[in-house]
């Protein structure tokens, strides 16, 4: 079974929304959303933790896109709005079983899963 299974991609116009979905076969402390353009460095979307469900978000989707979690389907949504062509890119979730403490919620070497990514494309 893979432990995380992303969703919701596609192709929009300028100004929609989509919802991404990443759904998890395993035990998560922390879910993370990623995403890498062609040509760019992976940048950190967006995370919750499972207990507190304390979030974080980039600057650059601050106030447009927001994380949260259904703890019983064991599912984190990332709902996007007001999308633009710049959030282009490939999405993907990642998780942490285990605090990490020290370490950055965007710093992609501290996950212990990837999903295999969801294409938004937002047109403009």
């Amino acid at each position: 079974q893979v432990p995380l299974v992303e969703s919701g991609g596609g192709s929009v116009q300028a100004g929609e929304s989509l919802r991404l979905s990443c759904a998890a076969s395993v035990y998560t402390h922390r879910v993370t959303w990623f995403r890498q353009a062609p040509g760019k460095e992976r940048e950190g979307v967006a995370s919750i933790t499972t207990g507190s469900h304390f979030t974080v978000y980039g600057d650059s989707v601050k106030g447009r896109f927001t994380i949260s979690r259904d703890n019983a389907k064991n599912t984190v949504y990332l709902q996007t709005a007001s999308l633009k062509p710049e959030d282009s890119a490939m999405y993907y979730c990642a998780a942490r079983q285990s605090p990490r403490y020290g370490s950055q919620w965007h710093d992609s070497g501290t996950y212990d899963y990837w999903g295999q990514g969801t294409q938004v494309i937002v047109s403009s």
